[in-house]
């Protein structure tokens, strides 16, 4: 994409085309994340028909909502924390910050591993009870 911009109008429509984009991300390469996917802008318009009961797990869409969730509330803590420093942020914002990083590494990283659906999800379930806070 030009200047990695995604509302340029060529991948704006190709993710209307095949309904939905996955969005590789250049600061996660750098830092050797694989397959480095930048899970907030990436999107699927079919994954509500193909996940839950009779299809992957019960749980699935309220793990992916969870994830979601603590993983954007992190990101979005990074950019307060290069201003403030953690030193000015709350407990409950530098679990955010640990979490986003935790599930860049955990969840996200693979490496050469290749996972089925139920350990990740699993996966997910763990960093969510190590890292709930009063939310």
């Amino acid at each position: 994409m030009p200047e990695d911009d995604i509302t340029h109008p060529i991948p704006d429509l190709t993710g209307y085309i095949t309904e939905g984009q996955i969005v590789l991300s250049r600061e996660m390469h750098q830092r050797a994340l694989f397959p480095p996917i930048d899970v907030l802008p990436s999107l699927s318009r079919l994954m509500q028909k193909g996940i839950g009961e009779g299809h992957t797990r019960k749980d699935h869409r309220t793990i992916a909502n969870t994830l979601y969730k603590y993983y954007a509330r992190g990101r979005d803590l990074r950019r307060l924390e290069a201003i403030v420093g953690r030193e000015g942020m709350t407990k409950d914002d530098t679990q955010m910050l640990d979490f986003a990083d935790a599930f860049e590494r955990e969840f996200i990283h693979q490496g050469d591993a290749r996972r089925m659906m139920g350990e990740t999800l699993d996966i997910g379930i763990a960093l969510v009870e190590r890292f709930k806070v009063g939310t």
